[in-house]
């Protein structure tokens, strides 16, 4: 007689729902994560924040950015290192910065052109400044004046045309670099003359200004930050400001249309704070907001106004939004003119 099989136990128990676990187990992980974010922003910084900027010290990026580090500074009670790091048309800075811990003690000082323009301007690009970097905090804005020597004849931006088409040998424009807002102005100022130009770039700022005062180079768009010095000492002057209306600190120059050049030759850039992505979310919202508070107090608009710079403070989507802007008209002005540089 055969005995009866015992029932196989395993049959009676019931699994547990490894689906419900893992679901589980992320949402604790998330919760987490999302409760050390605020303890990140109320410690934060611990140790010296750095600024990376690809200016070279004396220009008015690196000005402004060390009169707001030092307030962030005694703000944080952590010292805000500048650091220049020039060259390569801004990809050396970029780099660095990009190469950085994503720790939210790294971050990147940077203008409009490199951000917005650059992207369609370059063939080949080392990295992608949208996706390798993320807003935090603007700090100006600002248009250029088109300077010339003081005994320049060229006094009027009508002169600067008439002498581009009758003079022999082509006008020379300096530059910052192959592919900045300098360069960018130079060639709308080409375009609008219907004559070639030279462009001479000089990553040394200081030193193209001083080229210009000489008559080594015939013009370039300056900031009153950077141009500002020779121009007060009487060895620079603006002609003209390529801007909608008149620069209320600089109220005798008139702008590109009413100095007999075409309405829509306009050249402007901002400047402001990125960080490396994957930086934390909560550092970089409280370091935007610091930055903001710095920028919207009297004492900082006033510094920037007598330097010629326009007070930006707004948050990190507003830069991320006006970013987005910037580039799709970057993307039609690289093509109406095309523009490319390898």
């Amino acid at each position: 007689m055969k005995r009866a099989r015992a029932p196989r136990c395993g049959r009676m128990i019931q699994q547990p729902d490894t689906m419900n676990t893992r679901q589980l187990l992320l949402a604790t992980f998330g919760l987490l994560i999302a409760a050390t974010l605020p303890a990140q922003a109320q410690t934060f910084p611990e140790k010296p924040v750095k600024v990376v900027m690809p200016y070279p010290a004396g220009t008015g990026p690196d000005a402004v950015m060390r009169h707001v580090g030092e307030r962030l500074a005694k703000v944080w009670g952590q010292q805000v290192v500048v650091e220049n790091k020039p060259g390569a048309n801004g990809w050396i800075g970029l780099d660095t910065v990009n190469r950085s811990a994503a720790d939210g003690y790294t971050f990147l000082l940077v203008d409009q052109a490199i951000m917005s323009l650059h992207p369609y301007l370059y063939k080949k690009m080392p990295l992608d400044p949208a996706k390798d970097f993320v807003p935090v905090a603007p700090m100006y804005s600002t248009n250029y004046f088109i300077a010339v020597a003081a005994n320049s004849k060229l006094k009027t931006f009508a002169d600067l045309m008439a002498e581009a088409k009758r003079r022999g040998s082509p006008l020379t424009y300096g530059s910052s670099g192959v592919g900045g807002q300098l360069h960018i102005g130079g060639a709308l100022v080409e375009a609008a003359a219907g004559v070639p130009m030279t462009h001479v770039p000089n990553k040394d700022v200081p030193q193209m200004y001083v080229d210009v005062s000489e008559e080594r180079v015939d013009f370039a768009f300056a900031t009153a930050a950077t141009a500002g010095p020779l121009q007060k000492a009487g060895k620079l002057k603006y002609i003209a400001f390529a801007a909608p209306k008149r620069h209320p600190r600089y109220p005798d120059v008139p702008t590109v249309a009413e100095s007999g050049g075409p309405a829509d030759l306009q050249v402007s850039t901002w400047i402001a704070l990125f960080a490396p992505t994957g930086a934390p979310p909560a550092v970089v919202n409280k370091v935007s907001a610091d930055v903001a508070k710095i920028i919207a107090t009297p004492e900082t608009q006033e510094f920037l106004a007598n330097i010629g710079f326009i007070a930006w403070s707004g948050s990190a989507k507003e830069l991320g939004d006006t970013m987005k802007k910037d580039s799709a008209g970057y993307s039609d002005f690289v093509k109406k003119f095309k523009l490319s540089l390898d």
